[in-house]
């Protein structure tokens, strides 16, 4: 199966970049084919919604993400938590990568994907900050969440990229699953849309 990775972070020394690069170990390990982006190295353009000569739509990165996740059998979000809400190069990405407008030929890559979260905090009791945009992506692009998600502080980690016992194994449980959800929803022949 083919399998997105994107780290969202801006932060050099990101914690959610290292899951990102576990999880993709981990697939490519199973014989999983990986796109791994990462925002800091491949990044975007600010949002301005502007089609044509030096609009985000026509940053020579935003094909590359698009085609990326559009033509993924899942997606996995490295996503980091300020403030009990994620970091804005996520919600950047969605609404670059998510536009749909028929008339100027736009059609938003993340319908009908399933996306499984890895989230880093700060503090244990923002293991949700998450929630709501994740239930943005069901509502609006009828993405298949994966329950099975990640929330790790730096309490998790032995050392800078090395994982602690706990975080391993749950790591590894929710590759697990996102190649499980994948593999039951690969081959769907319908595209949803937007509908009110």
């Amino acid at each position: 199966m083919k399998f997105t990775v994107i780290s969202t972070s801006l932060d050099p020394e990101s914690r959610s970049a290292w899951m990102c690069a576990l999880a993709a170990g981990q697939l490519r390990a199973q014989g999983h084919e990986v796109t791994s982006l990462d925002l800091r190295a491949t990044p975007l353009p600010p949002f301005d919604n502007v089609q044509g000569p030096g609009g985000c739509y026509e940053h020579p990165h935003a094909a590359l993400y698009h085609a990326a996740i559009a033509g993924a059998d899942g997606v996995l979000l490295g996503v980091p938590v300020y403030t009990w809400g994620l970091g804005s190069g996520v919600k950047a990405l969605v609404e670059l990568t998510g536009s749909s407008d028929v008339e100027r030929g736009l059609h938003g890559a993340w319908f009908d994907r399933p996306v499984t979260f890895l989230v880093s905090g700060g503090l244990d009791h923002g293991y949700l900050s998450h929630g709501a945009f994740a239930f943005g992506l069901m509502t609006d692009f009828r993405c298949v969440v994966n329950p099975h998600f990640v929330y790790a502080t730096s309490a998790h980690w032995d050392a800078p990229e090395v994982p602690g016992e706990w975080l391993a194994a749950r790591l590894e449980r929710t590759v697990d699953r996102a190649t499980d959800l994948s593999a039951r929803l690969r081959g769907r022949d319908y595209r949803s849309v937007w509908e009110i």
